[in-house]
């Protein structure tokens, strides 16, 4: 049975207090499997509460992968994973020592309270645009500060400083990659062999 009151008083400490959240979240010791089902299922939640806020829109001048609920869980959940080992092997090469476990688990953390943040991001949008673009700003900034910390903690890296630099680092390195697959992708599409 779910402890609602522990899981307010967590979400309300990764918010005060990322590091000291991270620290209990990463003694809760889930198994690898447990953590990349529940990575799916936020990656899951998340899409479909996209999907609700699509609707809202014209997506006559979207690409069709933003307006198609199971693409974009695939693509979202493909991000994800990427982006846990890009942390990961970041940040060791940076003198990192910590556990892909540990990183794992406050990802998966973070996925849930992104999903929390985007139903509230819908509410908000069918009450008042203006407050929900303010909201959107808020949550972005917040979701960084969190991120850095948690990635610095997870990885045991010396500062909040030394834990950005990481991150930004597999951004970019995430990003290359993905244009290049992407890349590669379009060239097959076309007809163009890979290798040219």
């Amino acid at each position: 049975m779910i402890d609602r009151g522990a899981v307010k008083d967590l979400v309300l400490e990764t918010v005060r207090s990322p590091g000291t959240a991270a620290q209990k979240i990463m003694s809760l010791r889930f198994s690898r499997d447990t953590l990349w089902t529940a990575l799916f299922l936020a990656a899951a939640a998340n899409s479909i509460i996209y999907s609700f806020s699509v609707l809202l829109y014209d997506t006559a001048a979207l690409p069709p992968f933003l307006t198609n609920p199971l693409i974009f869980f695939v693509i979202i959940s493909g991000v994800l994973v990427l982006s846990v080992h890009a942390f990961y092997w970041t940040g060791r090469a940076a003198g990192g020592s910590g556990d892909l476990g540990d990183l794992l688990a406050l990802m998966v953390w973070l996925q849930a309270l992104r999903a929390v943040a985007q139903f509230v991001l819908f509410v908000l949008t069918l009450l008042s645009p203006i407050m929900a673009q303010f909201f959107s700003l808020i949550i972005g900034a917040l979701g960084l500060w969190i991120t850095v910390n948690f990635v610095t903690q997870a990885l045991h890296l010396r500062s909040l400083l030394h834990g950005l630099g990481v991150l930004l680092l597999a951004a970019v390195g995430l990003v290359f990659g993905l244009l290049l697959l992407g890349g590669l992708i379009g060239l097959t599409a076309m007809g163009i062999p890979a290798n040219v």
